[in-house]
């Protein structure tokens, strides 16, 4: 089976959303867990960004690796430089810079909730790309339902005052989530052109090099002393990020991102319930409530579609 009908069949699109939104949803406890082992801070921000760095060159390095494997070629391709640095830039520098601030200073349940806002940003940038992807009154009012989740997290109590707030970590979040939605808009662009690997591969090791350098100003490239559970927890995370946005990012390429946005609301409930699992975080009325309205509106921004399709199947 090739890859274009595995990754348009029915369960073929199923079975990779599920197991790249299951990955995604671990790394929210895993780098929690990783800083506590570390001795990383919520201020400590050099020191995320630098085990950022390790992660994404590691992760690189394992897609260049399976490449070799398979024996595709890692020579440079004409004309892919602007399109990988241009997705390093948003899928791993820019949106893991804020994402790992803010996840240092957000509860694990809460961070995963604010990723299943991707959808949202991913839909609304369609809208004005895709001609065939554009907002009618369903995912008008999809968008609206799941925005409301946020504003649940936003009035719950925070530090004992009400009233609408975010903190810097859950705004660090939310604009990370939308750093991811441009890059995965920019990724599928470029699939038309290269390999999967060739572009989660490079961008990643050009992300992970800059953030390493960034991260290193003041502590250095080895600050940290990694014991055998610190390194598992990094090599968790770096396959994560190799195997998620290769089976994400092939879903992407060979549907309309319409069709597949559903499926990202498995993103907040695997890292809810992961981080609770993992943390022993508490599963608030406001995290359910948020969970289940930004769950709601992807569903519903999709539901028109799929009814579209099965009228015209029949």
């Amino acid at each position: 089976m090739t890859a274009a009908k595995f990754f348009t069949h029915p369960l073929g699109i199923i079975g990779a959303s599920i197991s790249a939104t299951l990955l995604w949803g671990s790394s929210y406890p895993f780098i929690k867990l990783s800083y506590a082992r570390l001795g990383i801070g919520s201020h400590d921000t050099l020191e995320q960004i630098l085990f950022a760095g390790y992660r994404f060159t590691l992760a690189g390095l394992l897609i260049l690796a399976y490449m070799l494997i398979r024996k595709e070629t890692l020579r440079y391709q004409r004309g892919s430089g602007g399109m990988v640095a241009s997705i390093a830039l948003f899928q791993t520098v820019l949106q893991y810079i804020f994402f790992y601030a803010g996840l240092s200073k957000s509860a694990g349940v809460v961070g995963a909730v604010i990723a299943g806002t991707i959808s949202f940003f991913q839909i609304a940038l369609a809208h004005f790309l895709y001609k065939n992807d554009r907002i009618n009154g369903t995912k008008g009012l999809g968008l609206l339902v799941g925005f409301l989740g946020l504003l649940v997290l936003g009035l719950s109590k925070h530090d004992g005052n009400s009233g609408l707030h975010f903190s810097l970590g859950e705004v660090l979040l939310i604009a990370a989530t939308l750093f991811n939605a441009i890059a995965n808009l920019l990724s599928k662009r470029a699939a038309a052109s290269y390999s999967i690997p060739y572009i989660n591969g490079y961008q990643m090791l050009v992300g992970g090099i800059v953030l390493t350098v960034i991260g290193a100003w003041k502590p250095g490239l080895a600050p940290f002393h990694f014991d055998g559970i610190a390194l598992l927890m990094l090599l968790h995370l770096a396959l994560v990020s190799a195997l998620a946005f290769m089976l994400w990012n092939n879903v992407m390429k060979y549907n309309s991102v319409g069709s597949v946005s559903m499926y990202l609301f498995l993103i907040p409930v695997f890292g809810v319930l992961q981080s609770a699992m993992f943390l022993g975080e508490p599963l608030s009325a406001a995290v359910l409530g948020a969970l289940a309205l930004v769950s709601a509106g992807i569903v519903i921004v999709n539901r028109r579609k799929r009814e579209v399709k099965a009228h015209q199947a029949a």
